[in-house]
């Protein structure tokens, strides 16, 4: 996280584009990337004016599998996906693309709907594991243009 923190810098501009075929898991998404911003860089999340760099986070896909079921045939567990293309410019200059995943396993009661409040803990989650693999592929990008 140091290394990634010294890539983007202490202030840092966050847009996540609103998807028009998902716009309410895109303010989910919205909620959860701006946390794991400022846990997982410990930054400030700032207007772009003001901003050392840049993330400007794509929803690409979010989905729900069942993965367990009970003795009758009812889903008791699912596990989420999301997928995040997160544009970045950091403090640098340097500019790219990456495309990230997460995943998040809960369960269910047997024979009932996903509930908004598991719903959204689940992307929640899952949205936070995306930003975990953009924080390590950004972190190998930046050590590779070191090396160069």
């Amino acid at each position: 996280m140091l290394y990634t923190k010294s890539l983007l810098g202490e202030k840092i501009f966050v847009e996540v584009k609103t998807s028009l075929e998902d716009p309410e898991n895109t303010v989910l998404i919205r909620d959860a990337v701006n946390e794991a911003v400022i846990s997982r860089f410990r930054s400030r999340i700032v207007p772009r004016k003001d901003a050392d760099s840049e993330l400007v986070m794509t929803l690409k896909k979010v989905s729900f599998l069942p993965i367990q079921y009970d003795k009758n045939g009812y889903v008791i567990a699912y596990k989420t996906y999301v997928d995040l293309m997160t544009h970045y410019r950091d403090r640098k200059g340097h500019q790219g693309d990456i495309l990230s995943s997460g995943d998040y396993d809960f369960a269910i009661e047997s024979n009932s709907v996903i509930s908004d409040t598991k719903r959204f803990e689940a992307i929640k989650n899952a949205s936070y594991k995306a930003v975990d693999g953009f924080i390590s592929k950004l972190s190998v990008k930046g050590m590779e243009s070191d090396d160069q």
